[in-house]
Order: structure tokens, then C-alpha cells, then sequence
């Protein structure tokens, strides 16, 4: 049994498992996060398997899994909201349309900071060499920003930014931000002291709110999105 589907059984939960010769349990994983970087709002898709839940009817309770889930992961690890798909909809990594990001700096005073955003949200273009599939090509990354503010300073007088990025037709990632932002450091130094990403968004009708659907069993993170 993998790590996953220990974890799972722990907690109670029957998940369903891929037919073949090495079966795995059904997780379907949001987009991948940088390496070095955290996050406040991880998603999982998991299919569960039977009607042994803790239902009078052998479904599994929704409100009963945070607690359950979040006491057989590793410490730090919290299941804040669970809600049941009604199925069909499209994957997480097809659905998200952008990413919120908060992230503080280094080697770069709140005066620097506010100068660069002022540029990049007021250029037509922002150019960046990127490399893909051992090809090299420049890309302009202003479309994918779709807000961007200096944050408040941190107490130990550290910049911070919050960004909204897109994830689509190609993810904008907060280091790609900041070396077309920060040219002149960002170059040669790792600027970042810490990126949080803490919302992941798709769009409904023209307007934009979480993948988990109101109401969960917890208060929607999304009051708490950068405008």
C-alpha cells in the first residue's frame, strides 16, 4: 500500500484504487508548488471507494474528514475544508486560472520595491528569456500579471509583495516575476526570503472564487485575496 493510501486507511477512509498490476489509490494533485516555496491552500481530488462511510446512509460525512485526515498527516500538515464534486468537472490542473502569492524580499528597500511595481504594471511588455524542453524563447510575462501591490513591511524591515499570477496558457511563476521586475538582482541573487502561495482561483461564469464550493466546512479563504 503506498504512503497515501496508508494515511487514508488511518483516518478511515475508503479510497478507490487504479486497476492494473500496481494499483494506485485515485488522488488527483492541484498544480505543483515550486521547490523552497509554501502554501496555505494545497487541493486534492480523491475518489472514494464503497459506501462504508460514517453516514447513516454509508456515506462519508464531509464535515467529519478535516479532523480525520489532518491527524494522520505529518505535523503542519491541516485539512481545512472538504466538499463533495458532483463529478464532471475538469481537473485541478485545467481549472486553475491563476495563483495569489505573498512574498517577501531581500536586498530590496519598500522604496525599490514600490518603484518596480509601479514599472511593471505600467509597461506594455515585460520580456524574459525562458527555457522549455531545451528550447529557449523570450516570452512576455505582463499578461499574466493580474494585480501586484508592495505589502506591508515585515517587522524585521523586509519588502513584501502580493501578486496575483496566471497559471494559464503558460504559469507565471513569483521567480519569473521577480527577474523581470528586480533585472539588476535578481540575476545574480536568490531576492526572496520567503513566497507563500495562499489562494488558487478558477473562474465561474466570468467571475473568479475557489475551486472548493460555498459552502465548505470551513470559512472560505477567499476574503482574504489581494484586489
Amino acid at each position: 500500500m503506498s504512503e497515501q493510501g496508508e494515511r487514508t486507511a488511518r483516518a478511515g477512509i475508503a479510497v478507490a484504487y487504479t486497476e492494473g498490476f500496481s494499483p494506485r489509490p485515485r488522488l488527483h494533485f492541484g498544480l505543483a508548488l515550486p521547490t523552497g516555496y509554501e502554501s496555505e491552500c494545497e487541493l486534492l481530488d480523491v475518489d472514494l471507494a464503497g459506501r462504508d462511510g460514517d453516514r447513516e446512509d454509508g456515506a462519508v460525512d464531509p464535515a467529519s474528514l478535516p479532523a480525520r485526515l489532518t491527524a494522520a498527516l505529518p505535523v503542519g500538515f491541516t485539512v481545512t475544508a472538504v466538499a463533495v464534486l458532483a463529478g464532471g468537472e475538469p481537473s485541478l490542473q485545467q481549472d486553475v486560472t491563476s495563483c495569489s502569492w505573498y512574498v517577501e524580499l531581500r536586498d530590496v528597500s519598500p522604496a525599490g520595491a514600490e518603484h518596480a511595481v509601479r514599472a511593471a504594471l505600467g509597461a506594455a511588455t515585460l520580456p524574459l528569456a525562458r527555457s522549455r524542453k531545451g528550447q529557449e524563447r523570450v516570452d512576455d510575462l505582463r499578461p499574466g500579471i493580474l494585480a501586484l501591490r508592495v505589502g506591508a513591511t515585515t517587522q524585521d524591515g523586509l519588502a513584501t509583495l502580493e501578486a496575483d499570477l496566471a497559471t494559464q496558457p503558460r504559469a507565471l511563476r513569483p521567480s519569473e516575476l521577480l527577474a523581470a521586475c528586480f533585472p539588476d538582482v535578481a540575476d545574480t541573487i536568490d531576492i526572496t526570503h520567503r513566497v507563500v502561495r495562499n489562494h488558487q482561483w478558477i473562474e465561474r461564469d466570468g467571475a473568479r472564487r475557489e475551486p472548493l464550493p460555498v459552502p465548505a466546512t470551513s470559512h472560505p479563504r477567499a476574503l482574504g485575496a489581494c484586489a
